[in-house]
């Protein structure tokens, strides 16, 4: 297992090679302590040194390996001669945008290269680069065929997508060994991530990022000091292009000097200490120690298979059988219902009288709704379904409520029909969301009540719109009629023809009065269930306006123009006061639906985000209250946009 470390300078790291810089010359004859894990009771450990001249090596038998003072006997190879010992992962994460174009593109190319090529081979590559998009286009792997290609066709693009970078190298490092990062850029961020994301991944993680800053300056409190300084890694600021590659070349070649110190798990397991390693090299020492934490070591015993602990399920999720259960039995239960409603209803012939009645009457409709024509299959299941909805329907007396919200919205659907569907749609949504979720309750019941309001809304809507055509055409059917009337027509005749050349909604409503009237029904009457079906105010005044002149007499047609005239303008005062007041009724939808659906959005991309608000009962209480005060301020809205006319 690894152990956490956060050593002075890691693997990869760019500060020695400040010594290129004349500005920045420096000697250091400390070393470094890399990296740490133990396996199976042995302790595996990275040293390397940084300030070695180029031919120059440390000497694997000169380490010597303490713990609190204590002597160990210690074992070291370079680690390019012990493949097997610990993973080295080395990530390029490089700035491809158009400010890198020209000499600095060709020169950073060049290095990663270099770099490339100077890397002893058991060493994991990988290579990242970021602009408008961020992505992988290496795996670290030992495949330096592939990465060569890679870095050859590197394509630059807009926009400078740094911290996504940054954390996307910290992914492609992976968990395993020693991990580092050298990140090459010559811009600042243009996204919205915040710094702060960035800085507390790399500060969760043990994977050092080491910057290379082109023509920028780095100071204290800059961005990419901060991503260093998250990392335990350091940053470096290159202004002349001709020492970025020799930059390159140093840092592969520190990892062709790093040494593998192998030694047994020391006597203070499960405890703490202070280790110190010393090296020597040409006769000169290098140490370094760091206070780190050993695992306990346990007893040596006879191999057992291991065990594995179940996952925990996540909050708002349901194990996988019960899952398979809950389905089956709710289709088996659907069944079931249908099965009944399919043996325990009988089945009587209907007459062709009571058939046509059916189609006009709410007697009609419900006699035949009770003795259906016998059928067969598809058919009867259906209509069982059906029986079962409407037997709902009636108990609950809503039947008449619905069946007008129907004729309204222009559907040919039953009241029971309607519900079946109605419940389907929201069963069905439960359904599917409960699978495509993988068991999340939460939306689950989102999906559940979506599917319970959106038909609901969808009805109201198309009534609505349906009620407004009808109201928007009736001054042209008056001058329809009234052109009819003066024509020569009786009333019934000037109806039948707003049934041949009237608007849609107004054809299909006066068609069923001519039905009715043909049916014996006084054409007032059957023009006045219309305006009933509409909940139209004013064709009720027109009705009314016939029924006096067909008591008192007068000019029928010049009534019905007179009318016409007051209705256009109405008509058209009420869509300026639409117009004015579109404004705060689109204000009002935006306002009150952004939060519920900004709320569903983190609900699905980062649900862990609202579990103070959903798991806590302070957070219930507040959401408690956010919903009750966005109730009041929507009804307070729509009452102030509300204008009638």
């Amino acid at each position: 297992m690894s152990l956490r470390l956060r050593s002075v300078v890691a693997v990869g790291t760019v500060a020695p090679l400040l010594t290129l810089l004349p500005s920045a010359a420096f000697a250091d004859s400390s070393g470094s302590i890399d990296h740490v894990e133990t396996n199976e009771g042995q302790t595996q450990v990275l040293f390397s040194v940084s300030n070695l001249a180029k031919d120059q090596l440390l000497d694997p038998g000169s380490v010597q390996v303490s713990v609190d003072g204590s002597s160990l006997n210690a074992l070291a190879q370079r680690a390019s001669d012990n493949t097997g010992a610990v993973r080295r992962t080395s990530v390029l994460a490089v700035d491809v945008s158009n400010s890198m174009a020209g000499p600095r593109f060709a020169a950073a190319k060049q290095a990663a290269l270099t770099y490339i090529d100077h890397a002893p081979d058991d060493v994991y590559i990988g290579l990242v680069t970021f602009a408008t998009n961020v992505d992988t286009l290496q795996e670290p792997s030992r495949d330096r065929a592939s990465l060569i290609a890679a870095v050859t066709n590197l394509q630059l693009t807009k926009q400078t997508h740094l911290y996504d970078g940054v954390l996307r190298a910290l992914d492609a490092s992976g968990t395993e060994g020693q991990r580092s990062v050298l990140l090459l850029s010559d811009g600042r961020d243009t996204t919205s991530r915040s710094l702060e994301t960035v800085t507390e991944g790399l500060e969760n993680g043990d994977t050092q990022v080491d910057v290379v800053a082109l023509d920028q300056a780095v100071y204290p409190g800059s961005p990419l000091q901060r991503i260093a300084d998250a990392s335990g890694g350091s940053v470096t600021s290159i202004r002349d292009l001709a020492d970025l590659n020799a930059l390159f070349a140093r840092e592969a070649d520190e990892l062709a000097k790093q040494l593998v110190i192998t030694f047994p798990a020391p006597e203070t397991s499960g405890g703490e200490g202070n280790m110190a390693i010393s090296v020597q090299s040409d006769g000169v020492s290098y140490t370094d120690d760091a206070f780190v934490s050993f695992p306990e070591v346990a007893p040596r015993q006879s191999a057992e298979p291991p065990t594995y602990q179940p996952a925990v399920p996540a909050r708002f999720a349901v194990d996988t059988r019960w899952l398979i259960a809950g389905v089956a039995l709710l289709f088996v239960g659907f069944a079931g219902v249908l099965g009944f409603g399919m043996t325990r209803l009988g089945r009587v012939a209907q007459s062709p009288m009571q058939q046509q009645l059916a189609l006009y009457t709410a007697d009609g409709m419900r006699a035949s709704a009770h003795h259906p024509v016998t059928q067969s299959g598809g058919a009867q299941l259906k209509q069982s379904a059906v029986r079962i909805a409407e037997g709902l329907v009636q108990t609950r007396d809503f039947e008449a409520g619905l069946a007008q919200k129907l004729d309204r919205a222009g559907m040919s659907l039953k009241a029971a029909e309607w519900v079946l569907l109605h419940a389907a749609i929201a069963v069905g949504g439960a359904i599917l969301g409960l699978l495509i979720t993988g068991g999340s309750l939460l939306l689950t019941l989102i999906l559940f009540v979506a599917g319970t309001v959106i038909p609901w809304l969808f009805l109201s809507f198309r009534a609505s719109r349906r009620m407004k055509r009808f109201n928007g055409a009736l001054a042209q059917t008056l001058q329809i009629i009234a052109g009819a009337l003066q024509a020569g027509l009786s009333l019934p005749q000037a109806v039948d023809t707003v049934v041949q050349e009237g608007d849609e909604a107004v054809a299909t409503e006066f068609r069923r009065a001519m039905v009715e009237q043909r049916l014996g029904v006084e054409i007032e009457d059957s023009l006045d269930g219309v305006a009933d079906r509409m909940d139209s105010e004013d064709f009720k005044w027109v009705i009314m306006a016939v029924r006096i002149q067909r008591e008192v007499g007068g000019n029928l047609s010049e009534l019905l123009l007179t009318v016409a005239a007051t209705l256009r303008e109405r008509e058209y005062l009420r869509r300026q006061v639409q117009v004015l007041s579109a404004e705060g009724k689109m204000s009002a939808y935006i306002l009150g639906g952004l939060p519920p659906a900004f709320f569903l959005y983190l609900t699905v991309a980062r649900p862990t985000y609202l579990d103070p608000m959903t798991h806590t009962s302070l957070g219930l209480l507040m959401l408690g209250i956010a919903a009750t005060m966005m109730a009041v301020g929507a009804f307070w809205m729509k009452q102030t946009v509300k204008v009638e006319v």
